[in-house]
């Protein structure tokens, strides 16, 4: 993906699009692949970088949702082990079957999620990953040996999926671009173009070079997430907010924490949520939290009560209690939820996806998980064909390879993420050693992941590659802060930087990694 080159096009005098699509998070991603594999002339426009919101910050989990099943939404339920089994159908490199251990600590706990699990099973027919099954206690430490062992009577395993959020953001951009459609990063729209009322197209600025333009297209897709309502009302001043924006927090711990592959699943905290504690890239993610916040912010910051309520519930589960200095990394999400009356209680508030077409004609999707972006993205679609006179064309997406797709990935690789890349990764590093130099001892990460994330995968920033391009700031902080200086070193030569630029990056890095950091 070259950026200069898909700016130019867009620049372009004839430019004229059958689908502009504002937001680069999972939905608008699916958004742009469906509609670009349909052979729609189609534009996606991020304000900052593809999956920097909530879609770089989840709990890495492809799922069914155990918890909508306790709720009764069994069509969610349905839809999302349909999504999820085509996921890993459809990038294997990236998404993972990951067992999970329900711990049962009360008699009826067994046979309720026992019963429970089973339909969930039931429920994805061929597409499902393993059968549950109950556990007896031995069985169940024999599984995760860090587990409470007082009052615990056995458990329940069972199969979900596992994966790499902002690297599958990063492969569904290139998709896109495979299939014809323009994916630029820092372009923020500023305003709505109207004629008679009705959307024709959107006013945005370049964020790396001030730069403003307009840009026409039939018709407009609202896929900001928990910036919804902000879009919304530059369509209608007087629009009424339809999302209430929930913050979800993780801390990544040691994986001496939770040793082995297995996975907890909690299934009842104080606050009504799930908690987990899930292996990924040797590393332990804790959370979440879900705490109803009053304004969405592009980089939200746990609060402290939610820092404690996961260390005091991981405490009650894992032997070895985690104390703040054992906490690598603390990061926040927030969860576009749809507003459900007056309520407060976000944990209550449904996940299945809302549409909407205004009067003007913009086309808004939030709600949702990134278990079912691709569904999302055929139902946009579908829609905004009609609303724009587009002709029909079937929707391909649900056996469609996703970008880097490689079936059988070395997982003890460090590089096995990039999948059928791999083998381009490494060629960067054997042709100019310097690139094959781990840039932090504590990290697995190399030189020519830099390089690599500035021609192929529009990394712009320090931030970039240390938070999405490679998960370095998720995974140990004050490492990433240690890296900034040589990522910014070899990004500037790459995109023709001064020193000046590479002084401001790592400054502006640290200020926001310090953020991740508790002690």
């Amino acid at each position: 993906m070259d950026r200069k080159a898909m700016l130019a096009a867009v620049k372009d005098d004839a430019a004229y699009f059958d689908v502009i699509i504002v937001g680069g998070g999972a939905t608008g991603l699916g958004t742009a692949v469906d509609s670009a594999s349909r052979g729609y002339k189609t534009l996606l426009l991020e304000q900052v970088d593809f999956s920097k919101g909530t879609s770089s910050r989840s709990t890495k989990l492809v799922h069914g949702g155990v918890r909508y099943l306790q709720q009764g939404n069994v069509s969610l339920v349905l839809e999302a082990l349909k999504e999820r089994g085509l996921l890993i159908q459809n990038a294997p490199h990236l998404v993972r079957n990951q067992a999970f251990i329900v711990p049962n600590y009360e008699w009826w706990g067994g046979p309720f999620y026992g019963v429970g699990l089973k339909v969930y099973d039931m429920l994805a027919g061929k597409l499902g990953l393993g059968p549950s099954k109950i556990l007896s206690r031995e069985e169940t430490l024999k599984q995760i040996p860090t587990l409470e062992p007082e009052g615990l009577r056995g458990g329940v395993i069972y199969y979900d999926g596992q994966f790499d959020d902002s690297r599958l953001a990063v492969n569904l951009a290139q998709t896109a671009y495979e299939h014809g459609g323009i994916m630029l990063n820092y372009m923020k729209v500023t305003g709505l173009l109207k004629a008679n009322n009705m959307v024709q197209g959107v006013k945005v600025r370049d964020e790396l070079t001030g730069e403003e333009i307009e840009v026409n297209g039939r018709v407009v897709v609202n896929a900001t997430g928990a910036f919804t309502d902000g879009l919304l009302k530059m369509d209608n001043p007087e629009a009424k907010p339809i999302v209430s924006p929930s913050q979800g927090v993780h801390v990544i711990l040691d994986k001496s924490f939770l040793p082995g592959d297995s996975a907890v699943m909690v299934p009842q905290t104080d606050d009504g949520r799930v908690l987990f504690a899930v292996p990924w890239h040797d590393y332990v993610v804790v959370g979440t939290t879900d705490t109803p916040i009053d304004k969405p912010v592009l980089e939200p910051r746990a609060m402290e009560e939610e820092i404690e309520f996961i260390l005091t519930h991981a405490a009650r589960y894992l032997t070895k209690d985690p104390e703040r200095s054992d906490v690598k990394s603390v990061f926040a999400g927030l969860r576009p939820l749809v507003k459900a009356g007056e309520g407060t209680n976000t944990a209550a508030l449904s996940r299945d996806h809302t549409l909407l077409i205004s009067e003007s004609g913009l086309i808004t999707i939030t709600g949702g998980k990134w278990t079912t972006y691709r569904k999302m993205g055929q139902d946009v679609v579908d829609n905004a064909a009609t609303v724009a006179g587009l002709e029909e064309k079937k929707c391909i997406t649900e056996n469609m390879r996703i970008h880097g797709w490689l079936k059988n990935t070395d997982k003890t690789d460090p590089l096995y993420h990039y999948g059928s890349e791999l083998s381009s990764v490494k060629k960067l590093a054997k042709e100019d050693p310097e690139l094959a130099e781990l840039i932090h001892p504590n990290l697995p990460y190399i030189k020519a992941e830099v390089v690599w994330g500035a021609r192929k995968e529009m990394a712009m920033t320090v931030e970039d590659v240390l938070s999405r391009r490679t998960r370095a700031l998720l995974l140990d902080a004050r490492a990433s802060i240690e890296m900034a200086p040589e990522v910014a070193r070899l990004l500037a030569k790459e995109h023709g930087y001064d020193k000046k630029w590479e002084k401001q990056q790592v400054e502006e890095y640290t200020k926001l990694a310090e953020g991740y950091l508790l002690v």
